[in-house]
């Protein structure tokens, strides 16, 4: 605790300020009763290749909303609003399809009728396409229509080896959050159908669930493999975390190669034949982070230049927000976040990776459960206990960050947090079986579908003017335009253009020394 009190002792107030951070929300396009909307990305939102703040993640069906960065949590999630009423608005001029508010699906078909992706006829739009066919036969489709919400964060200063320190004790307490936001305890028995599982029936409804589970889609429902559970990546330091990645990028998988890359009919299954076809596809809680120049692989990028920021990735849509996620949540991670890059974090090991996914698996199906351990150290420890531990160290730290904005905010963040562990049925995914119980006949369908028209409704009837709408009618109509312009300018073959991408040589080669600063 010495260290820590030193170390936010040294941070100044300006430095603080200087914290930025930007968001991203995924979430599927439903129908009126519940199903997946199997429609084309609506034109209104213009190209999904190329428009900046609204996209598809893996189906066709997943809108994806993105922010700028921002100097304060306010504005940050003032332009997720907007850009979420621009969407609705254009939605309800096409028909009666809405943004479904939770993290786990809605009523989903036949894994093969999923829609993927369509991102046009240019090289690059096809390479994103074939990706996420290659997604499809490796881990099915229905597991890519899970949706989260992934969270920017960068503070001045900092180097590399201080931002993987940071992501180290991320991942020993990722836990807190977990519990704390998880907002997943259950599933429409769609999803998993033909799976094994480990999940409870509720009632009639064709509805699954644990009943002191958090976050589903961070358990064993989640996005995994055999292949991915071969990855025991460390983040010791940007040059073995990369090795480790260059390893899964090269590494040729029996099963993959099996798939081939084409099918023999000549249409494209994957982009490549290796345990990863690209770099999004390693799966974690948290990713070391920097802006890529057009066409550059990210591994590349962190090689050459270093750590830019982190991507918090474990955040379930929070269905009582309008936007799947409030102020409050967003300060505890800045609080949480500094505590994590401030406090001593010692080296990996292979045994405490092994046990940071133990725990992940136990908080997310069971992280209500009264009396439940996880493992520290080689050691059951009570989860309530260290959570314990974790946010009395936050309490300083968000008072600092009060003193240097101005506010009360953070402090009460925490407070907030504090009182919801004490008081577990106040916990978003206690709430949600709660309000499934009350008043969907514990029907998970039921209660999503009933949220998703009130967030919805709430959103459309939010203040909008005209001139915000032109303004983005213009930015839907230049990326159009601007893909257009994309694909008239290719010239090269698109399998020449897929083996030169997927190339080794293209990942940048090893340092052969760090000049970061340790934390």
């Amino acid at each position: 605790m010495t260290s820590l009190n030193h170390r936010l002792d040294a941070l100044s107030g300006e430095r603080m300020r200087g914290m930025r951070r930007g968001l991203e929300k995924e979430s599927l396009r439903s129908q009126p009763d519940g199903k997946l909307a199997l429609t084309p990305h609506p034109a209104a939102l213009g190209s999904a290749l190329t428009h900046p703040n609204i996209t598809t993640d893996y189906s066709e069906s997943q809108l994806e909303l993105i922010t700028g960065v921002h100097p304060s949590v306010e504005s940050c999630l003032a332009e997720l609003t907007e850009v979420h009423q621009y969407t609705v608005r254009s939605l309800r001029a096409l028909g009666n399809e809405m943004m479904w508010a939770s993290s786990m699906p809605c009523g989903l078909p036949t894994d093969e009728t999923i829609p993927l992706g369509r991102y046009g006829s240019s090289n690059v739009g096809r390479a994103k396409s074939v990706y996420r066919m290659g997604l499809g036969h490796r881990y099915g489709r229905r597991m890519q229509t899970i949706s989260g919400i992934h969270y920017n964060w960068s503070l001045p200063g900092v180097t590399s080896d201080e931002y993987f320190a940071t992501i180290r004790n991320f991942r020993r307490h990722a836990f807190l959050l977990l519990t704390l936001f998880g907002a997943s305890p259950a599933v429409c028995s769609t999803f998993v159908e033909g799976r094994e599982h480990e999940l409870q029936k509720l009632g009639s409804t064709g509805t699954l669930y644990m009943p002191h589970g958090t976050s589903l889609r961070m358990g064993r429902l989640g996005y995994q493999s055999e292949a991915q559970a071969t990855l025991a990546v460390s983040y010791n330091g940007l040059e073995g975390y990369a090795a480790s990645l260059h390893d899964a990028l090269t590494r040729p998988w029996p099963a993959y190669e099996a798939l081939g890359i084409r099918n023999p009919g000549g249409d494209y299954n994957q982009l490549a034949t290796t345990l990863l076809q690209i770099e999004n596809e390693f799966y974690g809680t948290i990713r070391p982070k920097r802006v890529i120049y057009p066409g550059e692989r990210p591994l590349h990028a962190l090689r050459e230049r270093g750590v830019e920021y982190i991507e918090v990735r474990l955040l379930d849509l929070n269905p009582f927000e309008p936007i799947g996620i409030g102020a409050a949540t967003l300060r505890f991670l800045d609080v949480f976040l500094l505590h994590c890059l401030l406090s001593d974090s010692p080296p990996d090991t292979p045994a405490e990776i092994r046990e940071l996914a133990h725990n992940q698996h136990l908080t997310a199906a069971r992280g209500r459960e009264p009396g439940l351990n996880l493992m520290r150290g080689g050691q059951a420890v009570p989860l309530v206990q260290w959570a314990d531990e974790i946010l009395a160290e936050l309490l300083p730290i968000a008072a600092s960050l009060d003193e240097a904005q101005g506010g009360t905010e953070h402090t009460s963040a925490v407070q907030q947090a504090t009182a919801q562990l004490k008081l577990p049925g106040l916990l978003p995914s206690a709430r949600v079986l709660q309000a499934m119980h009350d008043h969907h006949g514990d029907s998970f369908v039921g209660f999503a579908r009933a949220q998703s028209m009130v967030t919805h409704q709430h959103l459309l009837s939010l203040d909008w003017s005209s001139k915000q709408q032109a303004r983005f009618e213009a930015m839907a109509a230049k990326s159009i335009e601007d893909q257009r312009a994309i694909e008239a300018a290719d010239t090269m073959p698109f399998e020449i253009y897929r083996q030169e991408y997927v190339s080794p040589a293209r990942l940048g080669r090893p340092q052969l020394q760090s000049t970061a600063v340790a934390a």
